[in-house]
């Protein structure tokens, strides 16, 4: 998308405020969003996110002006915030609908995360290596002509293969995600629930120390994978001198980075039971990611094999630990919130992400070319980890799944609510929290 943008004639700073354009999209949407998932069911929302995603994919490899991009990332932004709760949440909502509000979910989550990072690893290497195939390739005239006059050029082969993808995945939704029977609903009831329902999450994000926590990691976070997006595949296409190339660089690199996002999900579990604790896994999983942007940063300073070989490899750590810290914050919110509240949950956690990534990458596009972005980005994440550092205690994960305490008020703090009120939707049944 960024070198698509740049053929298209738009500078690093207005990529990044068209990027930004589809942030703040997603911020202001996901609380509504959330809210109307848990008002009337998960599947009708998740299609519908998928067919903003169709349109913003063809409006997005097709469009040539600024505005055209501008309409492709708030599309992109609506779909993004229909999206980010609703499939976890049916997922969790199953779960527990089978097997009691006490079961095992690290697991699953990270197997599903283990499974979307596969799913991007393959894309991204597919839709980076489309556009240097199509342009090594012996093209007729009459269409090598055409591609140069209209406004299809080979890096816009991969948004239209995702709208295609976009369009299976919307029908697979509607077929294979039967939810449990709802109390019938009228308009009216959803707009008078859905803003009861984001007050709620809210309220959640501001009084739950260990939701606080999920929270301002997952908005570090954003600025960690704003850094990347958003520099990394400029300097992929500095290194080999065209952007073809440079998407096939960045592609492999970014493929790289999913499977290793993949390999730390999928260890999510065994950190958790190693450390003893979700919070503390959390921890290590942030520590390592810091660790791969200081390298990135470090790596501007010279060129060569071994610059290279180190900026991989730091590469490559942001991602090993991004993708061993979401099951494991994942839980801890799940097990915070009920069904009533967990798309809008969900939803919170997203627009802290968003925010955070939209305001950096206006941040990050400002600054000059170098080091600074990249550790100022590791600054923020090591912010973001060290609340994790305090008050680390054994959970579900690391007891063997046995029903989960709630953690001690912490000293500089005043004791919090009770556990049911702590739960988005207010005052119902204690659960046990981590």
């Amino acid at each position: 998308m960024v070198l698509l943008m740049g053929e298209r004639g738009m500078g690093l700073s207005a990529v990044a405020g068209l990027f930004a354009v589809h942030s703040l999209t997603v911020a202001a949407l996901e609380l509504p969003t959330g809210g109307l998932s848990d008002a009337i069911g998960r599947r009708a929302v998740l299609a519908f996110a998928g067919v903003l995603s169709v349109a913003a994919m063809l409006l997005l490899a097709l469009g040539t002006t600024l505005w055209a991009l501008v309409l492709a990332m708030v599309l992109m932004g609506s779909g993004r915030a229909l999206s980010s709760g609703p499939a976890e949440a049916w997922y969790v909502d199953t779960v527990q609908a089978r097997s009691g509000s006490d079961a095992e979910l690290r697991t699953g989550l990270a197997r599903g995360n283990t499974a979307s990072a596969a799913a991007l690893a393959l894309g991204t290497l597919c839709g980076g290596g489309l556009p240097w195939l199509l342009d090594l390739a012996p093209l007729p005239s009459a269409w090598t002509a055409s591609i140069a006059s209209g406004p299809v050029l080979p890096l816009s082969i991969p948004p239209l293969v995702g709208a295609v993808v976009g369009l299976v995945h919307t029908v697979y939704v509607l077929t294979a995600l039967p939810e449990p029977p709802r109390a019938p609903t009228t308009v009216r009831g959803v707009l008078r629930g859905v803003p009861a329902t984001m007050l709620d999450g809210l309220r959640l994000g501001t009084r739950n120390l260990l939701v606080r926590r999920v929270l301002s990691s997952t908005a570090a976070m954003g600025t960690a994978l704003a850094a990347i997006e958003l520099l990394a595949p400029g300097r992929s296409a500095e290194l080999t001198g065209a952007p073809e190339s440079g998407a096939l660089l960045f592609a492999s690199l970014a493929c790289a980075g999913f499977v290793c996002t993949a390999l730390g999900s999928h260890a999510a579990p065994a950190v958790a039971r190693l450390t003893g604790s979700g919070e503390r896994a959390i921890l290590v999983a942030l520590g390592v990611s810091v660790t791969g942007l200081l390298l990135l940063g470090v790596t501007v300073l010279w060129s060569g094999p071994s610059a290279l070989g180190l900026a991989a490899a730091g590469y490559a750590l942001v991602y090993l630990g991004l993708g061993s810290s979401g099951p494991n914050q994942n839980t801890l919110l799940h097990r915070n919130v009920d069904s009533t509240g967990r798309a809008t949950a969900l939803s919170v956690q997203s627009l802290a992400q968003q925010l955070a990534g939209a305001l950096a990458g206006l941040v990050i596009g400002a600054l000059p070319s170098g080091p600074l972005p990249w550790l100022l980005a590791g600054a923020v994440l090591l912010a973001g980890a060290l609340p994790w550092a305090r008050g680390g205690r054994r959970d579900g994960a690391a007891s063997g799944g046995r029903p989960l305490r709630q953690p001690e008020a912490e000293p500089s703090e005043p004791s919090g609510p009770s556990e049911a009120d702590d739960k988005v939707g207010g005052p119902g049944p204690a659960q046990s929290i981590p």
